[in-house]
């Protein structure tokens, strides 16, 4: 059962779609209602017309004919105006609420968001996105006109004949059964369309982003393969959806004909009885009938494929509020003193712990590197520092719990420089400023203290960097990362692993540049154990099997001869 934040937190989701957008959301429905209504005249004028043809009343026909002119013109106003607001209702509502999702997004720990892959969200605004707006806001007027059609229809048979509307609503049981079967069951066909397109996306992603190690291991066919898999479920998902939809509208087709036909037999039998019943009654009764057929054939499908939506909604909402870090209100204005670590487990799993009762001390303006053998539990102390809270122990930045310390103000002490660099598909100087506003001479600072200025000289601030930096080498965008940690001029460098993909001169100078960052504590995991490299850190911390096995500078661990000391010597 979900719990009453959970849904307060759903119809936010909901609410996006009409925030800001009222007006046009509100015009829609009026125009929708008035084209309605303008449908049930025609009905009733056909009435007129028929009457008038058997009656031979020119007089009457002329009459209506005007009508006729009328009602088509003020029709297509109408029409006019729905095609020019429905399409902005549509477009402002998908807006605003992809916003919402991906600000929600934004909210998410570094930790959990890497837990959870990306597959789930890049499916949830796009496809699911799509559902929703087919689904859920295009339906909702569908739906007001089906039931604003079938209520006048109703009102405007009990006028006509109150017998044959009895008839008319005894002849409509049979669609009502036929459609009232296939509720549930596209509702869940919906959901499933869902989670094998989450499925297909994932796929998608891992290809993509392994293509090179597929090309190097002639590992085509096998990739293809999983593609083919993977998109082969998706489609059968939507064509099993579509095989129920078609059945559906089949058989109440057929019900919606036995019951037109019923109707017309019946009151033609009533007019040729004399029983007040004229051809045009009969005729309009015809007419009046899809009103009713149509919505009983087809609200039920709407509302269910609605239910779909909304649970999609929901789904998306549920993940968005899983692992958010919660909120501290405590400010730091900066940092001046420490960091501290005291009793520090944790675990992906409660049973294995990845760190177990760490204690370490990162003092203010020093250098440390990290180094230990794989799954040590080096990266996830990195990983804690950035503010993750789901921990047994203390993490203290001046005497302040992080868990207490507001986002903001947490992130706006810490910049963290990864293995992996995000490079946006703009120009050097964007990806440095990360589109913020510097001035020339911190932004110029910056290039030379991270080592690009030789690059800037030779293709210039705007030199765009291609897609995720296809047009960098791998120094040039750890550079890049190092320049915008100088420009935030955060007191706090988390660097993990930076040097792991880069080659050896590369890797050198990178280290180098960030061993010379000046008034910055530095925290740098790191595998490579160069002497002449880890001469510079002020302290050294050796982890193994999730705790600190040994700390001190190079000279000191080397004459220790213990865990650091034999990693050093395989390192050479």
């Amino acid at each position: 059962m979900k719990t009453k934040q959970n849904k307060k937190k759903n119809r936010e989701f909901i609410h996006q779609l009409y925030y800001k957008n009222r007006i046009n959301f509100i015009v829609t429905i009026i125009l929708t209602i008035a084209m309605s209504s303008l449908n049930l005249m025609i009905s009733w004028l056909i009435q007129q017309i028929m009457d008038c043809t058997a009656n031979q009343d020119m007089q009457a026909l002329v009459r209506s004919a005007w009508i006729v002119i009328i009602v088509v013109v003020i029709y297509t106003i109408a029409n006019v105006m729905y095609r020019a607001v429905y399409p902005r209702f549509l477009q402002r509502a998908m807006q605003q609420y992809r916003d919402y999702a991906f600000s929600r997004l934004t909210q998410k720990s570094l930790r959990s968001f890497s837990k959870e892959g990306t597959a789930l969200y890049v499916s949830a605004l796009t496809n699911d996105c799509t559902s929703i707006e087919n689904n859920y806001l295009a339906a909702t007027f569908t739906l007001i006109e089906l039931l604003f059609c079938f209520l006048g229809a109703l009102i405007m048979m009990l006028y006509y004949s109150p017998v044959m509307l009895v008839l008319a609503v005894a002849l409509s049981f049979l669609p009502v059964a036929v459609s009232m079967t296939a509720g549930n069951r596209l509702t869940e066909q919906e959901k499933e369309i869902s989670k094998k397109n989450e499925r297909f996306v994932s796929i998608v992603n891992e290809l993509l982003s392994g293509f090179p190690v597929i090309k190097s291991f002639r590992a085509e066919t096998q990739a293809s393969r999983l593609f083919s898999q993977r998109n082969e479920q998706a489609e059968e998902a939507k064509k099993n959806k579509r095989r129920t939809e078609q059945l559906i509208s089949l058989l109440a087709n057929d019900a919606g004909i036995i019951a037109q036909m019923g109707i017309f037999l019946a009151g033609a039998w009533l007019a040729i009885s004399g029983k007040g019943v004229t051809a045009g009654v009969v005729i309009v009764f015809v007419q009046l009938m899809n009103y009713i057929l149509n919505p009983i054939s087809q609200v039920p499908l709407l509302w269910s494929n609605r239910k779909a939506a909304i649970a999609l909604m929901e789904k998306l909402s549920d993940a968005l509020s899983e692992n958010v870090r919660e909120e501290g209100r405590e400010k730091l204005n900066g940092f001046s003193e420490k960091i501290e670590v005291k009793d520090l487990t944790y675990g992906y799993e409660p049973e294995s712990p990845v760190l177990k009762d760490l204690d370490v001390q990162f003092d203010a303006g020093k250098s440390y590197a990290i180094v230990g053998g794989s799954g040590s539990g080096k990266s996830t102390l990195l990983n804690l520092l950035m503010g993750s809270s789901n921990y047994q122990g203390e993490i203290c930045i001046d005497g302040v719990s992080i868990k207490n310390i507001e986002s903001e103000s947490l992130y706006q002490l810490m910049t963290s420089v990864q293995q992996n660099v995000f490079v946006f598909n703009d120009t050097i100087r964007n990806n440095v400023t990360m589109f913020h506003e510097f001035p020339d001479k911190e932004v110029t600072l910056a290039l030379e203290r991270s080592g690009l200025s030789e690059f800037i000289e030779k293709r210039g601030e705007g030199f765009v960097c291609g897609e995720n930096g296809a047009n960098l080498s791998g120094g040039e965008r750890q550079r890049i990362s190092i320049a915008r940690a100088l420009l935030r001029k955060s007191p706090i460098l988390l660097v993990d692993e930076a040097t792991a993909a880069l080659d050896a001169a590369t890797a050198r100078a990178v280290s180098f540049s960030i061993l010379n960052l000046v008034g910055m504590t530095r925290i740098v995991v790191t595998h490579r154990l160069e002497e002449a490299i880890l001469r510079r850190y002020d302290k050294i911390l050796v982890m193994k099997n999730g705790t600190i096995c040994e700390q001190g500078n190079f000279d000191t661990l080397m004459q220790q001869k213990g865990q650091f000391y034999s990693l050093f010597q395989i390192a050479h």
